[in-house]
């Protein structure tokens, strides 16, 4: 899948599940997302391409993970990975989950394709998409073992906080997506914004959890070593959803 000239991938219909928001999730026009335009390295360009095999297409229609990943093997979703160190690592920790990956940011999608490449992962997937879009139109209810989010956008200013990612309507359609006892895993160096997803969580009595002691599996990314050279506390939240009565 060979780059569009802004850096794009040219075949990846992403606009499919954005124009109108993402999927009606949140209010039209809602993004919990800055985008970003840098420069793809040559690197991931030529990852881009030679491993395409492993950039599922946005499609609007459901994924079959069982043809992606093999029957009864647990999948993880993965909201925004940055540069896909840690993604990288985690999948070759645990070769027996498989990983879908999501974020909007070309870049980032081919530097986690050439880490897959150079590491010989076989347990991941990526796709360059709303993830929002891709939960509520792709996702088969009740077929994701768990969800993480590592450092979303806090949105500080309380005008935006209409747009961060932990919301009532997202952890709605999250539970909607997870097996009964799967979990959302969340890490943030903003101490209002662990208290903001709380609150929300609690309100909510398909879930139980709250924070936990960051777990040793759980790699340190390159910008939580920024926020801890930086003093900020890192938080780690982890929440089972249980059945719907």
């Amino acid at each position: 899948m060979t780059p569009g000239p802004d850096g794009t991938s040219g075949s990846s219909p992403r606009a499919d599940l954005s124009a109108h928001g993402p999927a009606g999730v949140l209010r039209p026009g809602l993004r919990t997302y800055k985008p970003r335009r840098t420069r793809i390295s040559e690197r991931s360009a030529r990852a881009l391409d030679d491993q395409r095999h492993l950039l599922l297409p946005v499609t609007g229609e459901p994924l079959d993970l069982d043809r992606e990943w093999g029957h009864d093997v647990p999948v993880v979703l993965e909201i925004g990975f940055g540069d896909g160190r840690a993604t990288a690592q985690m999948a070759a920790a645990d070769p027996h989950t498989g990983i879908l990956a999501i974020d909007v940011h070309t870049p980032g999608v081919g530097a986690l394709l050439a880490l897959v490449g150079e590491m010989g992962l076989t347990n991941v997937r990526v796709m360059e998409a709303d993830a929002l879009g891709v939960l509520a139109r792709m996702v088969p209810p009740e077929s994701l073992a768990g969800l993480r989010t590592f450092f979303p956008d806090p949105w500080p200013k309380a005008r935006h906080h209409k747009r961060r990612l932990v919301q009532p309507e997202v952890i709605e359609i999250v539970h909607s997506r997870l097996t009964p006892g799967g979990s959302w895993h969340l890490a943030t160096d903003w101490g209002a914004y662990a208290e903001w997803a709380e609150v929300r969580f609690e309100a909510d009595a398909r879930w139980q959890g709250g924070v936990i002691d960051r777990p040793d599996w759980r790699p340190v990314t390159r910008y939580e070593r920024r926020a801890l050279r930086d003093g900020r506390v890192i938080t780690d939240l982890l929440y089972r959803s249980t059945p719907t009565a």
